[in-house]
């Protein structure tokens, strides 16, 4: 049963169809009376609509040499080769036993999960490389970008402050993933170099992240966990203010 008013997990719960036909019709009448709350309820339903229509008009794109038949079975094979290699580690390491063995076990089960913050990969894609979909948000302060952010997400943690890397915040975006909504600050440094910092729910089962970083591609994902959120700070990897970066993040 949700509360009345609505709180702000119960407005996302209605934009996400996740309400009880009793619970919708309950804040269908309160929306009726409460222009302003259903204007950004509409908002954030144009934004899920639009984020589906860019990931479903991925087949539109020009043709991208990583979907080639030939390159795709390369690395599946390359990818088979690999869970053999791990499941011969495995076996080795069962049968000298211990803790050794566990760890190898655990380094198997990490490998066969999904890759952590694939979505702030993506979103990246589509805002900063491709521009697929436009910004919800563009600022001229820092401090105006944090209370934008704040609105969406009051627990969570303070935006990275990337000025020693030269990076300043520029614009922001709403996005809708299974866990609830989340949100991409785009920065931009003076030669137009862009990075993201993401934000968004734990992913299924209430997963957190531990401290780390992967390449995807051409991009790299530095990411972690905090205040009930998981965070990403996304960048090309041939970005010259790399290293500065690094330091700069919240870790």
């Amino acid at each position: 049963m949700i509360s009345m008013p609505p709180s702000e997990r119960d407005l996302h719960a209605y934009v996400d169809h996740q309400l009880s036909e009793a619970d919708r019709r309950v804040l269908d009448a309160w929306l009726a009376n409460h222009p302003d709350a259903a204007a950004q309820v509409r908002a954030w339903q144009q934004d899920a609509q639009q984020l589906r229509a860019a990931l479903g008009g991925a087949l539109q794109q020009p043709a991208n040499p990583e979907l080639d038949p030939a390159l795709i079975r390369q690395r599946l094979k390359r990818q088979s080769h690999r869970r053999l290699a791990s499941a011969a580690v495995l076996l080795i390491a069962v049968g000298i036993g211990g803790f050794s063995g566990w760890q190898a076990r655990e380094m198997t089960l990490v490998r066969s999960s999904v890759l952590p913050m694939t979505d702030a990969l993506q979103a990246y894609r589509l805002i900063a490389q491709q521009g697929i979909l436009p910004a919800d948000y563009k600022v001229d302060t820092a401090g105006d970008m944090q209370r934008w952010l704040d609105r969406y997400f009051t627990q969570a943690s303070r935006l990275p402050d990337l000025k020693s890397a030269g990076f300043e915040p520029v614009s922001g975006r709403l996005l809708s993933t299974d866990e609830g909504p989340a949100a991409m600050v785009m920065y931009e440094d003076r030669s137009g170099h862009k990075v993201s910092f993401y934000v968004r729910p734990p992913g299924p089962k209430n997963t957190f992240l531990p401290r780390g970083s992967r390449s995807d591609g051409d991009l790299q994902a530095d990411y972690w966990s905090g205040g009930g959120y998981n965070y990403a700070m996304v960048s090309p990897v041939d970005t010259p203010a790399a290293p500065m970066l690094k330091q700069s993040l919240p870790f």
